[in-house]
């Protein structure tokens, strides 16, 4: 097999980072076409499209998005040789994580245990909504995204939920609150909760286990992030329904104590991948992973 000819890498390279043939090659003082030949060369070398255009702009297809992260490697290698002519180790291979920004810090934190100590890996982590991040995810600017609530798969966007774990739920609080007391029903009637929000499948349950049982719970806080459940039990604002591995750690010392499960009530956590021809290696390590 011929080697890779690095003056075409390069010039994909400086291309797939400008975004803009244009302006990649008058920063290059160069001609559109001779760029363009030399990116054409490299992609029957590989054997694969690296772009496609959409109006004036070029997107990297999912080769490209390979050949790119290799590209970054290997002139950050050359950069590292230059600069300091020493032995840096082993080159790091990137995985790029999304992560619902409400999602158990916990959780995310066990999900990434396999691959956290090691040299070679080097894990990039971006949290926001579902939908920016599943859009980043068809874009091929993340490997997994962490959610829970599976996405709608279909022939146009054809991605790929690996369900995790299913965490049961329960009454969490402070000693000082709890006071012993552990009959659940004796609870709703007594005392303030702070749940999570009304969209959630957790609330959903919640909220269908309490008008079963005709009791109304007092409502002390509504919220969208568990790192702030967390820190409202904390204070002893009210008992938290939440996944226990919310907040293992305060369960652990005694800060926390868990009255009771929830019957019924709990959350289920996925990595939703892309079905892609050239998946990250690293994947399969977390995915295999089933000690959460």
């Amino acid at each position: 097999m011929a080697e890779i000819n690095y003056h075409h890498l390069r010039y994909f390279w400086a291309v797939a980072h400008d975004g803009n043939l244009t302006r990649t090659a008058e920063r290059l003082n160069l001609s559109q076409s001779a760029v363009s030949v030399q990116i054409k060369q490299l992609e029957t070398q590989l054997g694969h499209a690296l772009f496609e255009r959409r109006g004036r702009q070029l997107i990297l297809t999912e080769a490209g998005r390979i050949a790119l992260d290799h590209a970054d490697a290997i002139f950050a290698a050359g950069r590292e040789l230059v600069g300091t002519l020493q032995d840096k180790g082993r080159a790091r291979q990137a995985i790029r994580i999304g992560a619902l920004a409400t999602l158990s810090r916990n959780f995310q934190l066990e999900f990434l245990r396999p691959i956290l100590d090691r040299p070679d890996v080097e894990i990039i982590l971006r949290s926001g909504n579902s939908a920016d991040l599943l859009q980043a995810l068809e874009a091929l600017n993340l490997d997994v995204v962490l959610i829970n609530q599976a996405p709608t798969r279909d022939a146009v966007t054809p991605f790929v939920s690996h369900r995790l774990s299913d965490q049961p739920v329960s009454l969490v609080g402070t000693p000082d609150r709890l006071r012993g007391q552990h009959d659940l029903t004796g609870l709703l009637v007594s005392q303030p909760f702070i749940l999570p929000t009304a969209e959630t499948s957790v609330r959903v349950g919640f909220d269908a286990w309490t008008e079963r049982l005709g009791i109304r719970p007092q409502i002390a806080a509504e919220v969208e992030d568990m790192a702030m459940m967390r820190l409202l039990a904390r204070e002893g604002v009210g008992l938290a329904v939440l996944p226990p591995i919310v907040v293992q750690d305060e369960l652990t010392s005694g800060r926390l104590v868990e009255a009771d499960r929830l019957p019924g009530i709990g959350e289920t956590f996925y990595a939703v991948t892309l079905s892609r021809r050239f998946p990250n290696p690293i994947l399969q390590d977390v995915l295999n992973n089933r000690n959460i």
